[in-house]
């Protein structure tokens, strides 16, 4: 069974009264009938779920924020191919994933015998279970489509279910929102916090899930390999989310006064915003995500496609229609920087800056809070401390959307030491998932969006960036909708984007759940892994640490991205199959 050495958050910051959770003990240890006893032995155990949630990483470890540079919104520093060329032997996904749901059995099957525990108090924390099935599920399904349904903590004598077939992915879906819906309506209002298990967090669990499964089920097609659109299934899923989201904005959340905020801050216990986040703290549970982003370690940059997707301040236009100035051409400033601190004196040089301060004035207030106001790369390298070693990026675009310069340098800037505050589950994807779940419900023949299901949501996110208001009428079509789908719909899906930069993982499974994964293809769309303009640079030409593709640096590392239908979903690892033959066949292409 797998270990962690990492203290869990709620042992650090909720739980500091119980006994700390330093290690995932095998389950078998928890099959004990004396360990289920009390509500306490069922939160430490409970307490274990937390790892699912990675958030900005642990120590030196990767998280979801960042680091998932398959996308079209960043070029990786190593270049980011598909999760799979050839089918593995193993997947850490799928075995994680069935550790969790087996966890989640177990504390099914035990609670109802605890006897010092009220029936309401049992609900409670079996929907919590049921919560985290439903989330295993809902991952192992994205990725792997049909799997089998597992109900009950298994053992050796269990071979019928061992060996089971693989289950229709639309009935293990449905499977899984029975699981939410029962945390939802379990779990204990008031009981949890933003660190910890609420009835809250079921909501936005749920909202994510069923807005992911309700367009995934109107968008899929059976010319490649996936089943026909089920569009009463999705209107289904659709209203679901709907419900859920507002079931949260109803309630006292509000959007942070700072969209920057919401990721860079110590303590987000006060932030309005937050239904759940990951609290680090410093020296005892840490991060390394703005030392990645800050360093002398290549920036993993954001790429042409994503800079242009934002809006333009004046009138909420894209790049092709606005009336602004559109230029993207940085400007050539001079700038002094230390280059030898020493005890009692510093030496400095003058040097040349490309700055795209003006330019990021122009546009959606949240990109100058996301990237550094000049471009930098091999050979034209910066830092945010005027001394020490320079960052580089893969693009020309920073990343400075997670750093804090109120933080001392030296816990920005060193590997393990980073103790910002991580978002996991908060308002403005809510208002998202609102404004998304009632466009496509319009659409689907449900409840019609009106303005003031816009203004209710991401019509807020949009003052905080400084944008006009979205019309539901929107009066122009981007000449880059070229996929079928209502301006509205496109502008919606444009505010997601912008808003979650970078976030979380979500900008993958959004071109999955759109059936438009396509759009990684960089052979058809190369603006995908091109950076920066950087013609400015009078120098660049005699650069060869850098490349470019007419003025904008490629961040390609020369290689190309092509796609095949059959990367919609992950193969089974074949050492499943070896174990367990009725997991054949394979997904499609695999």
């Amino acid at each position: 069974m797998k270990k962690i050495n990492i203290l869990l958050l709620t042992s650090l910051i909720a739980f500091s009264g119980c006994d700390s959770i330093l290690d995932k003990a095998p389950l078998d240890s928890f099959t004990d009938d004396n360990f289920w006893t009390n509500e306490s032995n069922v939160s430490g155990y409970a307490n274990a779920f937390y790892e699912e949630f990675t958030g900005y990483g642990n120590g030196g470890g990767a998280g979801l924020f960042y680091y998932k540079t398959l996308s079209d919104d960043q070029a990786g520093n190593s270049f980011a191919d598909w999760p799979n060329l050839n089918v593995p032997a193993t997947d850490s996904n799928w075995k994680s994933c069935w550790e969790e749901i087996r966890r989640a059995c177990i504390m099914m099957e035990k609670i109802p015998a605890i006897t010092s525990m009220d029936e309401a108090t049992q609900y409670h924390w079996i929907g919590v279970a049921r919560m985290m099935r439903a989330w295993e599920y809902y991952h192992l399904v994205r990725m792997f489509g049909d799997v089998p349904w597992i109900d009950k903590s298994l053992n050796i004598n269990d071979g019928d279910v061992l060996y089971s077939k693989r289950e229709n992915r639309d009935i293990v879906m449905d499977k899984v929102l029975e699981d939410i819906n029962f945390a939802c309506t379990n779990m204990i209002a008031g009981k949890g916090s933003k660190i910890t298990f609420s009835v809250d967090m079921a909501n936005a669990i749920k909202a994510e899930i069923c807005l992911y499964e309700g367009t995934f089920r109107k968008y899929r097609k059976v010319e490649d390999k996936q089943a026909a659109p089920d569009l009463e299934g999705a209107k289904r899923y659709l209203a679901e989310a709907k419900a859920a989201c507002k079931v949260i904005m109803g309630k006292e959340y509000e959007l942070n006064a700072s969209y920057q905020g919401n990721y860079n801050s110590t303590d987000l216990s006060s932030n309005p915003e937050m239904i759940l986040y990951k609290a680090y703290k410093q020296s005892l549970l840490t991060h390394s995500l703005v030392d990645y982003t800050c360093s002398s370690t290549q920036i993993s940059g954001m790429t042409k496609d994503a800079f242009e997707a934002y809006l333009f301040r004046e009138d909420g236009k894209p790049l092709s229609l606005t009336s602004a100035n559109t230029s993207d051409l940085p400007t050539e400033v001079m700038e002094k920087k230390i280059i030898d601190k020493g005890k009692d004196t510093e030496k400095e040089v003058t040097v040349y800056r490309y700055s795209i301060k003006d330019i990021l004035k122009l546009r959606d207030a949240r990109l100058e809070q996301t990237i550094d106001t000049c471009v930098f790369y091999n050979g034209r390298g910066f830092t945010r401390f005027n001394v020490g070693m320079e960052m580089t990026s893969s693009t020309g675009y920073g990343v400075s959307k997670y750093d804090n310069a109120a933080i001392p340098v030296n816990f920005r800037n060193q590997t393990s030491s980073n103790y910002t505050h991580c978002p996991l589950f908060w308002l403005s994807v809510i208002y998202l998932q609102y404004a998304e779940a009632s466009a496509e419900l319009s659409e689907l023949g449900g409840e019609a969006i009106t303005q003031a299901d816009l203004d209710i949501s991401i019509n807020l996110l949009r003052d905080r960036a400084k944008l006009p208001k979205l019309n539901k009428d929107v009066d122009y079509k981007d000449p880059k909708n070229t996929i079928g789908v209502s301006n509205l719909i496109w502008e919606i899906r444009r505010e997601r984007r912008c808003e979650l930069m970078f976030d979380n993982w979500t900008r993958y499974w959004d071109l999955i759940r759109w059936h438009q994964l396509d759009k990684l293809d960089s052979t058809k769309n190369p603006d995908i892994l091109l950076g920066a303009n950087l013609s400015a640079d009078k120098e660049i030409a005699k650069n060869e640490k850098v490349t470019l593709v007419g003025n904008y640096m490629d961040g390609s590392k020369d290689k190309t991205r092509t796609f095949d239908v059959k990367y919609y979903l992950y193969p089974i690892p074949s050492g499943q199959i070896d174990l367990n033959p009725n997991l054949a066949p394979n997904n499609p292409g695999w």
